[in-house]
């Protein structure tokens, strides 16, 4: 279980804390805005009414204490990368933001931002995915309970053939493609020999809660 904090929900950002709660971590949602709060409270860990303009707001929640900060609203530049910022200079290890324009991305670079999307609420639900897994590094929902993902190799698989692996009876999914790690496709129906290797891509199909149980 991991531990987010999210600030702003909007479309992007209620939809993003609604689904890391789905899927077992730890959410606290905060908003400005008292109805917004009270429409999320039954679907996440903590919720509260804050102004997080506010350094000292930050640091009461303990916002160096979360995994990942998501800054998820980006209406208000200005204030969006005032809050990167002070997440950053507090040390939260994993500051993600919502950009909104070329050059505003530029500056969330500049002040050190680990990751900018421009997403809205099905992105939020992408988001969601990705970060609830360590390994997976791109997600595309193909149905309400499947998908396609590209997820690092899993450790214990390295050095086994696809074959050996079984992964279709043992872990209930099908890969697709392998990319080798310097992002050459080895095959887009790797053969059963294949010996799975560090470094490798895999792109796998798959139910919803298997892929999240290939840790």
């Amino acid at each position: 279980m991991k531990s987010f904090l999210i600030i702003g929900l909007g479309r992007f950002g209620e939809a993003l804390a609604k689904e890391l709660f789905r899927l077992g971590h730890e959410v606290m949602a905060v908003d400005k805005d008292e109805d917004t709060v009270a429409r999320i409270a039954d679907y996440v860990t903590h919720s509260l009414v804050a102004d997080v303009r506010d350094e000292n707001v930050l640091r009461s929640i303990g916002a160096r204490n979360f995994d990942h900060a998501i800054v998820a609203f980006s209406e208000n530049i200005q204030d969006n990368i005032l809050v990167t910022l002070m997440l950053k200079e507090m040390g939260v290890r994993d500051v993600i933001s919502k950009g909104n324009t070329d050059l505003h991305v530029k500056v969330l670079k500049k002040i050190g931002a680990d990751r900018i999307v421009f997403p809205e609420s099905d992105m939020g639900v992408r988001l969601a995915q990705t970060l609830s897994s360590g390994n997976i590094i791109d997600y595309i929902e193909i149905g309400d309970n499947y998908s396609v993902i590209e997820t690092a190799t899993p450790k214990k698989w390295i050095g086994n053939s696809i074959k050996k692996l079984d992964v279709r009876a043992r872990y209930g999914i099908n890969i697709l493609a392998i990319k080798t790690q310097d992002g050459r496709t080895v095959s887009v129906t790797p053969s059963p020999d294949y010996v799975i290797k560090a470094g490798d891509i895999l792109v796998v199909v798959g139910a919803n809660d298997d892929i999240q149980n290939l840790d």
